[in-house]
């Protein structure tokens, strides 16, 4: 631990390794939707009516469909039953745009359907949040207190939660894909030979869930690397 006290901190590779993956994880899914926002739908109907469509195919009646702003900030929020869709989707009739919105209702779908997973994400999803953010100022806290173990112990602990949402959120995701192009399909909004284009854009959107648990996992390293033996090395 020489290094983390005399400014040279050679863990801190980890942190530069997840945020690299991040960033090119960020950057395919940009390209491959712009890609294929350019790809007008056979069907010809936007985000919205197609999110509508399928919703009601469900028997989805108490979910609202809205706007939102910004670019790929489309969410479904259970807690309001709102599906909202950004500005690149709502409006649009790309492959891509009706793509998304098709997994965002998913996450409805699984909703609606009690799915496990999605159940055990949003139940710790505020206790994560909260961890998290106390994660590294109780490690540091109990570093400045002549290496205190139990804070050490505490805060690592804490951040270990944001591992175990994102082990959570990623099959959550791909779950959420998997039934948005059976449901393309199903409700007609898209052919067969279209659903290989909104395959890759849900892809891509799978990839940054991907790299944000590894980017997690190598931070988790990191603190188990400095912190680990709670213990400081003279």
């Amino acid at each position: 631990m020489r290094g983390f006290y005399y400014g040279f901190d050679p863990s801190y590779i980890l942190v530069l390794i997840g945020a690299v993956i991040c960033m090119i994880a960020s950057a395919k899914l940009k390209s491959t939707y712009a890609k294929y926002s350019r790809v007008r739908s056979m069907s010809g109907i936007t985000g919205a009516e197609a999110a509508q469509r399928i919703l009601y195919s469900q028997g989805i009646r108490d979910v609202s469909v809205e706007h939102v702003a910004g670019d790929l900030t489309d969410h479904y929020d259970p807690r309001s039953h709102v599906l909202r869709l950004s500005d690149t989707t709502y409006g649009d009739t790309s492959v891509a745009a009706v793509g998304v919105a098709a997994h965002e209702c998913g996450h409805a779908v699984q909703h609606a359907t009690g799915y496990a997973l999605l159940n055990i994400r949003n139940s710790i999803a505020p206790i994560v949040s909260i961890g998290s953010s106390l994660s590294w100022p109780l490690i540091l806290l109990g570093v400045v207190l002549s290496w205190n173990p139990v804070l050490i112990r505490i805060g690592i602990w804490l951040f270990a939660l944001a591992v175990i949402f994102q082990l959570v959120t990623l099959p959550v995701e791909l779950d959420a894909s998997r039934r948005a192009l059976r449901l393309l399909q199903d409700n007609g909004i898209l052919y067969q030979d279209e659903v290989p284009s909104a395959r890759r854009v849900l892809s891509a959107a799978a990839m940054t869930y991907v790299a944000g648990l590894l980017s997690v996992i190598l931070q988790m390293l990191r603190l188990l690397l400095l912190f680990g033996g709670n213990r400081r090395d003279d």
